[in-house]
């Protein structure tokens, strides 16, 4: 187990993928804060805010340590209460200006469950989603093709059971809808041997910019009025409730007493709730929720080559 190599790879990932929102952008950059965790640890923040693409970009690498695990982390594995733990990551969120181009989030992580006179355990988590406020089908099966294409090489029936995961996991029970339109998300992965569970956090990571910025280029010039900056910040609430009720990255963070603003960047800086809304039927806000945020097997979806 190569704790150090993980960290390393984590750091140059961020790097790598604020480079690459930054050029995008093309008018705004990434302000960088390192902060340090009284308990043990720390990371660095990094945010983008009000380019001409992105409304707020936040990209954050934590990595902390603690004498137990908090419970957001061993709820799935109870026998791993009470243990000492390390645990690293980035993580980030993406809200763009333009409501034709999606929200995206992506994450991955590593932990480590300690125990004195005992072997550590350790696992991996991550994944990617995407949270379109208009629509678009070959978005869809780009942002879906590449996430297969980065599991392919471990093996046929990792996609669609990560794909399948993800699609569970962001989803609002309370609405009873998904977040979005899905991509991938694993935890607690330690069933192959540490090389290759390393090496698949790696794929998930690397493939996240290939995934996302072709769809952010095609988008981002479209033209939009207040109808449709409207219903962008309306259906935000939305991405609100679910990282507020349900994510566990952010019950992990906020249980570890971990430090908040880096942990709340995720939240767009500007939403709105309006009681009892329902897009008309025939239109596009209507057509999100009647055929997008539906479990669909986009792969399927793709014309015939």
């Amino acid at each position: 187990m190569q704790i150090e190599t993980v960290k390393a790879y984590l750091l140059q990932l961020q790097d790598q993928i604020c480079q690459a929102l930054a050029e995008e952008d093309g008018t705004a950059d990434f302000l960088t804060e390192e902060w340090q965790r009284e308990e043990g640890g720390g990371g660095r923040t990094r945010v983008l805010a009000d380019g001409r693409v992105f409304e707020k970009a936040g990209v954050n690498f934590s990595h902390v340590h603690g004498a137990s695990l908090p419970p957001s982390a061993s709820a799935s594995r109870p026998e791993l209460a009470g243990r000492g733990f390390q645990a690293m990551g980035v993580s980030l969120v993406i809200h763009p200006h333009n409501p034709y181009v999606p929200t995206s989030h992506a994450n991955v992580r590593f932990f480590v469950a300690e125990k004195a006179g005992e072997e550590p355990i350790w696992w991996f988590g991550g994944g990617y989603d995407l949270t379109p406020y208009y629509g678009n089908r070959q978005d869809c099966i780009d942002w879906h093709r590449v996430a297969a294409q980065a599991c392919a090489p471990f093996g046929e029936a990792v996609y669609p059971r990560f794909k399948a995961w993800c699609d569970d996991y962001f989803f609002l029970k309370h609405r009873g809808e998904p977040r979005g339109v899905g991509g991938l998300f694993f935890d607690d992965l330690n069933e192959w041997d540490f090389e290759t569970c390393f090496a698949f956090m790696r794929a998930v990571g690397d493939s996240y910019i290939p995934a996302y910025r072709p769809i952010v280029q095609r988008r981002k010039d479209a033209p939009y009025g207040e109808r449709e900056r409207q219903f962008q910040l309306y259906r935000r609430g939305r991405y609100v409730e679910f990282n507020l009720v349900y994510d566990r990255g952010t019950l992990f963070g906020l249980q570890s007493d971990g430090r908040t603003e880096a942990i709340l960047m995720s939240l767009p800086p500007l939403v709105r709730w309006e009681y009892g809304y329902q897009p008309q039927p025939g239109t596009p806000e209507a057509e999100l929720t009647d055929y997008y945020l539906q479990h669909r097997d986009w792969l399927a979806e793709a014309p015939a080559e």
